[in-house]
Order: structure tokens, then C-alpha cells, then sequence
């Protein structure tokens, strides 16, 4: 395999005396889908931020040389007292035509004058992905990317995030608890609970005992494999082919 994008050797991130990431071996190629999986205080969005430099560490961190990320946060609460529309956002971080152009990619140029505060769960989702994406990323790193996304949008914006996948070339590590959604797609599922549980593909891992012990009967649902013959509008309404 091509040399890693990103790799960590025997990380280890702790709080006080509380360790929240302990001896975590992990690397992430071109073109690979993996997904990061965990019960609620696993230490999966605390594996994100270490991986970026964003909090202190302990372990060794190699990043590919000149590597560029694209990264959306678990969290983004738009300030309802800042007026701030959805061009002016994006022309933070690239001239105003790039902004356009992801905006367009993702499916959601119409919002391009409304304010981020009247953005749907759904709508800021993709704006937040057209940030990550405006730069064009060797590696994209998404924190729980459909949260506040109903249910019939899901499966779109998931698809999305592959096709960008195959359109960028990129890698892309993604952190999501909806394993029925997000497994199907992944080319590799990482089980965290504080160290690496289990790993490999959606049914090695949906089979091993490790996963099954934390997630019990939800584990059922991770073996969704997600194989049909139409795709999907990001409204989430399918298209016949």
C-alpha cells in the first residue's frame, strides 16, 4: 500500500490521571473510507483532534508532507447575534468563485445569501462540508457529519461524502454513531472504546465479540451493507437509473 496520509503510533492523550486515548496505532491511505465507531465517551472526536494537532499528545504523529485537511468539527453553533450569510462565511477561508463552486458542489448554492443561523440541520451540514472541501483536501476529517441531518438526508449526504471520495482522490476519516448508515460504505470500520477494540471491514467487525459486547443488539444494524440499484437526490429521495 501507498505511504500513509496520516499515521500515529502508540498514542496516548490524557487528562489529569484520566487516560482518553490509550496506545492507538492507526493509519489512513488515499482513496480509503474509514469510519471511527464508539460508544459515547470512547475517545473518537479526542483521536480527531490529536491526529490534527489540535490537542497535546503523547506517541509519534506522522503527517504526509505538506498534507492538505479539511476538517468539520462535531460542533458549530452559528452566533444568532452575528449577521453572517453563508457567502461571507465561505469567503473566509477562499476567494469568493471557490466558495461559489463548493457551495454548487454540494448541492446547495441557493443558500449562498441566506444567514447561517436560519441554515436546517441538513443545509449547515453540507455548508460546514463545503468549507472542508473548498480547498480541495488530500484528507477530509468529519466529526459526526449528519448530526442534526434527518433521516430521509442521511444516505444522501453519505453518498456525497463518497463521491467527493472518488472525485478528490482524498482519504477521508469520519466519526459517526449512526452505524446503519455509515458502515455500509466504509472500506474500513475502527471500533474505539479508549484503545482500538476491533477493526477491519463493516463484517469482520459487525461479527467480532469486542463489538458485539459494546453495542449489543444495535450491532445488528451495522451489517447493513447498503446495495441497491438507484441513487440518491440530497433531499434524499432516490433516482432511478
Amino acid at each position: 500500500m501507498s505511504e500513509p496520509l496520516i499515521a500515529v503510533r502508540h498514542l496516548h492523550v490524557q487528562a489529569g490521571s484520566f487516560e482518553i486515548v490509550k496506545d492507538v496505532s492507526l493509519a489512513l491511505h488515499a482513496r480509503e473510507i474509514v469510519t471511527l465507531i464508539g460508544p459515547n465517551g470512547s475517545g473518537k472526536t479526542t483521536l480527531l483532534k490529536a491526529l490534527l494537532g489540535l490537542i497535546a499528545s503523547k506517541g509519534e504523529i506522522m503527517r504526509r508532507p505538506g498534507l492538505k485537511i479539511g476538517y468539520v468539527p462535531q460542533q458549530f453553533a452559528p452566533d444568532l447575534s452575528l449577521p453572517l450569510t453563508v457567502r461571507r462565511f465561505l469567503a473566509l477561508f477562499a476567494p469568493p468563485e471557490a466558495g461559489e463552486a463548493a457551495l454548487g458542489r454540494v448541492g446547495v448554492s441557493d443558500a449562498a445569501g441566506r444567514q447561517m443561523s436560519t441554515l436546517s440541520g441538513g443545509e449547515l451540514a453540507r455548508v460546514l462540508l463545503a468549507r472542508a472541501i473548498v480547498g480541495r483536501p488530500e484528507l477530509l476529517v468529519l466529526d459526526e457529519p449528519l448530526a442534526g441531518v434527518d433521516i430521509s438526508g442521511e444516505a444522501a449526504l453519505y453518498h456525497l461524502i463518497a463521491d467527493l471520495r472518488d472525485e478528490f482522490g482524498c482519504g477521508i476519516l469520519l466519526v459517526s454513531h449512526d452505524l446503519h448508515v455509515v458502515m455500509g460504505k466504509a472500506d474500513r470500520v475502527v471500533c474505539i472504546n479508549r484503545h482500538i477494540c476491533c477493526e477491519g471491514d463493516v463484517h469482520t467487525v459487525a461479527r467480532d465479540p469486542a463489538f458485539l459486547e459494546l453495542f449489543g443488539a444495535r450491532g445488528e444494524l451495522a451489517i447493513y451493507p447498503h446495495l441497491h440499484n438507484h441513487a440518491h437526490r440530497l433531499s434524499g429521495e432516490p433516482v432511478d437509473r
